[in-house]
């Protein structure tokens, strides 16, 4: 755990904080297109869920986020982190495009797992967030019958069936995907279950669950469309009722750290360095002047 120390606060960071494997490859990936590549670049939705992101990229390399292949005539496509369904990547080979495909190898990993265990006949669980574009695409790699469950409460109408197979969206906490296994034990007489939850997830996680014990009030960095980010402030906040989830600096208010005298910050997994940079220079600034 890295540490600041300055007039009267103390600045803990989180030593996962910044871009993980994953979301640091796609950038990377997406830089190198737009070096190399003639003509228009797009991705396929956001590259990755922080719109500070997106905006640099879209104005330093012209590469422009758009909703579906629909909106794509020509030119590149650049699938993001997150994965896309099977039909949009079908529908941009039909059109001749150029794919650079960014996903994720550990989202790539579970892709395969679903569209495996549906070849061998089992009923896929997916235990995730129905409404992530991550679990709508591994949700179009399965047959008819696959099945979205962040809970075992989703799965209480689910009829007995003989096989199910499940795999976790890569940035669901182990909790749900244990309370998700529990309904399936008890549906099926054979029971399949892959944990693909990315280790940098849960080490993510448990950073700073044991940050936001020691501190006096922590700060969450991340953009507000992240799943991974608002589930760090989530438990932070259960631990730290002095919890703050910002995207930005701007958003920082002196008034949080009021008798404070440790502060923990802690990131998503698609925060960039120089975002949390800022963040934590505000609340430098911001204790100097308490100090004075």
């Amino acid at each position: 755990m890295e540490w600041l120390l300055n007039l009267t606060m103390e600045i803990f960071i989180a030593k996962s904080s910044g871009f993980c494997f994953g979301v640091k490859r796609a950038i990377n990936m997406a830089d190198s297109c737009a070096r190399e590549t003639r003509g228009e670049i797009y991705t396929l939705g956001p590259i990755i869920h922080n719109p500070q992101v997106v905006k640099r990229l879209e104005e330093s390399s012209g590469v422009h986020a758009k909703k579906s292949i629909g909106e794509v005539e020509r030119g590149t496509v650049i699938i993001r982190s997150h994965g896309a369904r099977l039909d949009e990547l079908n529908k941009a080979k039909d059109k001749g495009l150029n794919i650079v495909d960014a996903t994720c190898p550990f989202v790539k990993k579970a892709q395969d797992l679903v569209s495996r265990l549906s070849a061998e006949g089992y009923t896929v669980i997916v235990a995730g967030e129905k409404d992530h574009p991550e679990v709508k695409g591994l949700v179009s790699y399965g047959s008819a019958g696959i099945r979205v469950a962040d809970c075992a409460e989703a799965l209480a109408d689910m009829p007995r069936t003989k096989k199910i197979g499940v795999i976790a969206q890569t940035t669901l906490p182990i909790e749900k995907l244990e309370d998700v296994v529990s309904a399936c034990l008890v549906k099926a007489s054979e029971l399949k279950v892959f944990n693909t939850i990315c280790n940098a997830t849960s080490i993510r996680q448990k950073e700073s669950a044991e940050l936001a014990r020691k501190v006096d009030v922590m700060v969450v960095v991340g953009g507000r469309n992240s799943a991974n980010t608002r589930r760090l402030a989530e438990i932070c906040r259960s631990i730290r009722e002095k919890t703050h989830h910002i995207e930005v600096a701007s958003e920082i208010d002196p008034a949080w750290f009021e008798g404070a005298q440790t502060v923990g910050v802690t990131s998503g997994a698609s925060t960039p360095d120089w975002v949390i940079d800022e963040a934590v220079g505000k609340i430098r600034a911001i204790s100097g002047k308490a100090g004075h």
